[in-house]
């Protein structure tokens, strides 16, 4: 069994002035988030093979502060694909992986990430899957598992969304503010 989970980068700064989207850094809240979100992952006891993140300052930022949650590094690969992509660019860097890794971290952006959870989990009334279809806020964390043993057979319908936490599942101020 394959185990793939998605972590959208946290609330990062638009009153930065930057001169590229890829190097806006978190705000405050951004940085409360991923800590809260390194200690959910450590408190449920998720642990993963591999870790490919967008090389974006926001991701590698959210990363820092996820691991200053977690207590440990998660020792990324960083793949300039994996910025802003497309469900279908994260599909195809999920079907390039060795098989010798069971479970796969991507760290990057929306609207990539929510549509490949879209796409790989089947509709079901009343499930997660409609917490995905409403909003996959910053910070989020979304677990998909597959039956499949071979990266390559992950496909469309074939998951079932096991997990799917946001920073104010675990905090209620790390949510919605208006900001």
């Amino acid at each position: 069994m394959k185990t793939l989970t998605l972590l959208r980068h946290a609330k990062s700064g638009w009153d930065d002035a930057v001169p590229r989207d890829l190097d806006r850094p978190l705000n405050g809240k951004g940085r409360r988030a991923a800590q809260a979100m390194g200690r959910e992952i450590r408190a449920i006891g998720l642990d993963f093979d591999r870790v490919l993140a967008s090389p974006a300052v926001r991701v590698r930022e959210t990363l820092g502060e996820l691991e200053r949650g977690l207590g440990r590094a998660l020792a990324p690969e960083w793949d300039r694909r994996l910025y802003l992509a497309s469900a279908a660019t994260l599909l195809d860097l999920v079907h390039e992986q060795d098989n010798a890794a069971e479970t796969l971290l991507l760290i990057g952006h929306n609207p990539g990430l929510a549509e490949l959870v879209l796409t790989l989990v089947p509709d079901a009334p009343g499930g997660l899957r409609d917490a995905v279809e409403e909003k996959y806020p910053t910070a989020t964390l979304a677990e998909m598992t597959f039956a499949a043993t071979d990266w390559r057979a992950v496909a469309q319908g074939g998951a079932t969304l096991t997990r799917f936490v946001r920073p104010r599942d675990i905090d209620p101020t790390l949510g919605p503010d208006g900001e």
